[in-house]
């Protein structure tokens, strides 16, 4: 039987759902005869939790770049396939047809190629946001390289450690990057990781803010340079590199509750069957319509749904370098108007910062074009979700609360742009092909229709996370060992009397801080290394613009130094070893911290001195000295 690709009204989502849960291999071999392949899969799907391992259109043979360009030079080669809009509003955007589009990425394909990249060979970009990331994606893909996109507010350690996981040799990156009223050094950070990265090969350096760097010969090499070599060599037309199915597409480092971030692996095929039917039913997307998605290419929303989502589409995706509030907080709004955005997503985190300008920036602002509003990379609050629907949407959009993961590769639970019901502040419905149960703590799944606990998901999807780059054990661990035959998402959630689901937050011990994930841990390895302090312990907390701040409580040894300069030296460390996007927003310096007599620090206490509920702390008595606990609280009433 023949599904349709995309969902046009509420009975349609019902049938499909329904279809994809009973016999998901008949709904998705339906679903991906919608795309080029250059040879057809044997079976589509072969999958095993226990281990786990799954396969999604095994045998299929393929190259994403085809589909993201080739495929579209027939009849929408003059479409516009990316609009680059600058940090600096004075300076002239760029359009990229998809005629451009393609030629460029096989010139810079050609390049990689030139430079001893080959297919499976991983490759970290650390750019600005400019259309040569994506380029640079696209190339990667071309020719079967795994590209690992590091985000640029991330440090030379921490790029360190992602390269060393990865074993990447090859390096793309820029001299550096506009962000506001600054610009970033990129290449003098990237000089600093790769001290200790002597297996690196090549870097490849775009000319950005032309501010000076360090080239080192026989590595460093100019993009602009590789590119006219390209051109004199004649033809510029690079054939795709056949692919199978299940070959790793890219990895995307994430934070867990360890220390160490895990390089989450996406296949070529099944990453992007779901990416783009996701997209398209998601957002309702409709052709010749403009999607300004306001994430970073750094992180897997702007994977899924700035780059391979709408491109897949035959879509007009819109990319940003900068920030919304810069020059002032009306930017995002006069790019709305200026390139008539259809689509507009962004995360809870932008909303809230923009609502405390009030609507003085919206003066003057037409926004008549926008016909759909998302959220993305945490749950939106009522109080956010009411004012982005009265003063954006006009209170005529609908708007999409969008619930996924990096490991999930696109959006899993969400309602559908004018099709499916949205509720404020609730993901509300999952797609078709997700089948969630929610888990008590006992790992029983709840069959009654109104439940809360943890979410789990029962069936496999094509865009789930295949491994973790190096250590298939630890995707077994952190995903599918906690609850037998699940993949478990870390999330709590609420399932309602119509089968809505609203997202309550991790529970583990990973924050979602402004939409992206930081494990305590790595934040904790980081401030310990700082010289002077002993331990420390990291909890979330309400944050009114970032959703969750970072709390720290930390022990600190006997010191002469004003407390204050100690504590801008621990959050300098923290930038050091992982970036700015780290640093807690509170340390309070203790002298103990609440332990059982098994050693393990209780952080629900410590969570709820930090939320100020101080009045319901619990039992204490299991710890090895409770009065710690009375002299933390007394010494919170001193914190700014």
């Amino acid at each position: 039987m023949s599904y349709p690709h995309q969902i046009s009204t509420r009975e349609q989502y019902d049938i499909a759902y329904q279809a994809s849960i009973e016999n998901p291999e008949a709904f998705w071999d339906s679903i991906a005869q919608n795309f080029l392949w250059k040879k057809k899969w044997d079976q589509v799907l072969k999958w095993d939790f226990v281990e786990p391992k799954i396969e999604w259109f095994a045998g299929g043979r393929l190259n994403i770049t085809e589909n993201c360009l080739d495929r579209h030079l027939e009849g929408h080669a003059n479409t516009p396939a990316l609009i680059w809009e600058s940090n600096d509003p004075d300076e002239h955007h760029r359009i990229l047809t998809y005629k451009e589009l393609h030629f460029k990425v096989c010139q810079f394909a050609n390049v990689l190629k030139n430079n001893g990249v080959i297919k499976g060979d991983r490759v970290c970009i650390y750019m600005g946001m400019v259309p040569e990331l994506a380029i640079a994606v696209l190339a990667c893909a071309r020719i079967g390289a795994i590209h690992s996109v590091i985000f640029g507010g991330f440090s030379a350690q921490s790029i360190s450690d992602r390269l060393h996981d990865a074993q990447a040799a090859f390096v793309i990156t820029c001299d550096g990057a506009f962000r506001g009223n600054k610009a970033i050094a990129l290449k003098e950070v990237i000089d600093d990781a790769l001290i200790s990265c002597q297996f690196v090969k090549r870097c490849i350096v775009l000319t950005r803010t032309r501010q000076p760097v360090s080239m080192i010969k026989g590595r460093d090499v100019w993009w602009e340079d590789e590119i006219r070599k390209v051109e004199t060599q004649g033809n510029p037309v690079c054939k795709a590199e056949e692919m199978d199915a299940e070959d790793p597409l890219f990895i995307l480092y994430t934070s867990g509750s360890t220390g160490k971030p895990k390089g989450v692996v996406h296949s070529c095929a099944g990453y992007m069957v779901w990416a783009n039917y996701t997209f398209i039913n998601v957002f309702n997307y409709q052709p010749g319509e403009v999607f300004f998605c306001t994430a970073d290419i750094g992180w897997i929303t702007g994977h899924s749904y700035i780059v391979y989502g709408p491109l897949t589409a035959g879509g007009t995706s819109l990319m940003f370098e900068g920030i919304p509030t810069y020059p002032d907080a009306g930017r995002f709004w006069d790019l709305i108007d200026k390139f008539k955005v259809n689509i507009f997503y962004t995360a809870p985190t932008a909303i809230r910062s923009l609502m405390s300008f009030g609507i003085e920036p919206l003066e003057g602002k037409s926004l008549e074009s926008l016909r759909v509003l998302g959220t993305v990379g945490e749950p939106i609050n009522e109080e956010a979700w009411h004012w982005y629907h009265k003063n954006i949407g006009k209170s005529r959009c609908p708007i999409v609360d969008t619930w996924w993961q990096t490991e999930t590769g696109g959006i899993m639970i969400s309602n559908m742009a004018g099709i499916t019901p949205g509720i404020p502040s609730v993901a509300s419905l999952p797609m078709p092909g997700i089948l969630p149960v929610i888990v008590d703590e006992k790992g029983e799944v709840i069959t009654t229709t109104v439940a809360s606990g943890n979410l789990c998901i029962k069936l496999p999807w094509p865009g789930i996370i295949r491994t973790t780059y190096g250590d298939h054990a630890r995707c077994r661990t952190n995903y599918f060992e906690a609850y037998p035959n699940l993949y478990f998402t870390g999330d709590g959630a609420l399932r309602d009397t119509n089968g809505n689901y609203r997202i309550t937050g991790r529970v583990d011990d990973v924050l979602n801080v402004s939409g992206h994930r930081i494990g305590t841990a790595e934040v904790e390895n980081a401030i310990n290394r700082h010289a002077g302090v002993i331990e420390s312990a990291v909890v979330g907390y309400s944050h009114e613009i970032k959703g969750q701040g970072i709390y720290a409580y930390v022990i600190y040894g006997e010191t002469t130094h004003d407390l204050n300069l100690v504590r801008q030296d621990i959050l300098q460390t923290v930038s050091r070893l992982i970036g700015a996007i780290a640093k807690p927003d509170t340390i309070q310096f203790v002298t103990g911290l609440p332990k059982t007599r098994s050693g393990k620090i209780m952080r629900r206490i410590l969570r709820k001195i930090a939320e100020n509920e101080t009045q319901n702390l619990g039992d204490t008595s299991t710890l090895i000295d409770p009065s710690v606990v009375d002299e933390i609280v007394k010494g919170k009433s001193g914190i700014k």
